[in-house]
């Protein structure tokens, strides 16, 4: 007997961010966050849960994965068997549409796909909310690519409370879009859960950070009901910032910027002393972000390919799909 389904999920951007786990097992974040979803990167994943199979099975862009990502996947799984009350194991087939010179962690789309493909295979008939519970166990921010648009993740306290959802934005994601600045795409020397550990257990900064986050949601929030892109950017880039520096509070410091990184966030300066607004954000890597009206998009490009080589600058508009059901 089989069981059947398939889901397409797209990556997202954190704009406030989220930096450290309350809870490392059931991936419960010391602050809310919040993101917009791209409309050019996603993932499409095939769930087929199998009576004949004897283990789960996990292809990735069509081929088998290394130990290490099956691992994570069957325990993944296991835990989606436990909700649904069955033992059958599976046959995921994933395909991830996120190129990997951008520098985008693919777990959010990963992992949103799949909670949707086992949604659906297994008819469990979750609401949005549980949904985005489910892909949160998986990977935090996939919780927020469940959304289209805007996506706030609120922190709760446990599994039941800490899920994401939309924000209603009257349209105003249609004037944005983002250009990525690929500055670095080789392994990181600390990763991101392991940055996150060390900066919430040893950074001096790190409260400071926590302090901020409530404000920068609260002004965010009320500048996307306002369609006010400079003071939402004013609020992200400086949010951004702030993260980043509780990196250099920590035991010991450390950074995941380079000068490229800062190279880059010297084009947007110049950039919004020319007239083009756009603002930056970075995650766990060198790679920059920036926020952007799409009127302005050209010109703001041209500034950076002044700098920077054409295979270092992409761009994606926002997309109001959530996860959607592929049949």
């Amino acid at each position: 007997m089989k069981k059947s389904g398939k889901a397409r999920a797209h990556t997202n951007i954190a704009l406030i961010k989220y930096w450290g786990k309350a809870d490392e097992d059931l991936i419960i974040p010391m602050n809310n966050s919040l993101s917009v979803t791209l409309e050019r990167f996603y993932t499409e994943t095939r769930v087929t849960f199998d009576a004949s199979l004897t283990e789960d099975q996990l292809i990735l862009n069509k081929e088998a994965v290394n130990a290490k990502e099956s691992a994570k996947i069957q325990r993944y799984m296991d835990m989606i068997r436990k909700e649904a009350g069955i033992s059958t194991y599976a046959l995921i087939e994933s395909d991830n549409f996120v190129p990997t010179a951008a520098g985008l962690a693919s777990s959010a789309s990963a992992y949103a796909a799949l909670a949707g493909a086992c949604n659906e295979a297994l008819d469990l008939n979750l609401s949005d909310k549980d949904l985005s519970r489910l892909a949160r166990r998986g990977s935090g921010s996939a919780s927020r690519s469940i959304y289209g648009g805007f996506a706030e993740w609120e922190k709760g306290h446990d599994d039941k409370t800490s899920y994401a959802h939309q924000i209603e934005s009257d349209g105003f994601e249609n004037d944005l879009a983002m250009i990525f600045v690929v500055i670095n795409n080789k392994s990181k020397k600390v990763s991101s859960r392991s940055g996150m550990s060390l900066t919430r257990e040893t950074s001096r900064f790190y409260q400071y950070w926590l302090d901020h986050v409530e404000e920068d949601l609260k002004v965010t929030k009320q500048a996307i009901a306002q369609k006010d892109f400079k003071r939402m950017g004013e609020v992200i880039e400086a949010n951004g910032l702030r993260m980043h520096a509780t990196n250099l509070g920590a035991q010991p410091p450390f950074t995941y910027l380079v000068p490229e990184s800062y190279e880059a966030m010297r084009i947007v300066h110049e950039c919004r002393e020319a007239g083009l607004p756009c603002y930056f954000t970075m995650d766990a890597g060198p790679n920059v972000k920036v926020l952007i009206e799409k009127k302005h998009q050209q010109a703001i490009v041209n500034q950076f390919l002044e700098v920077f080589n054409k295979d270092q600058i992409i761009t994606s508009d926002i997309t109001h799909a959530g996860v959607e059901i592929i049949k």
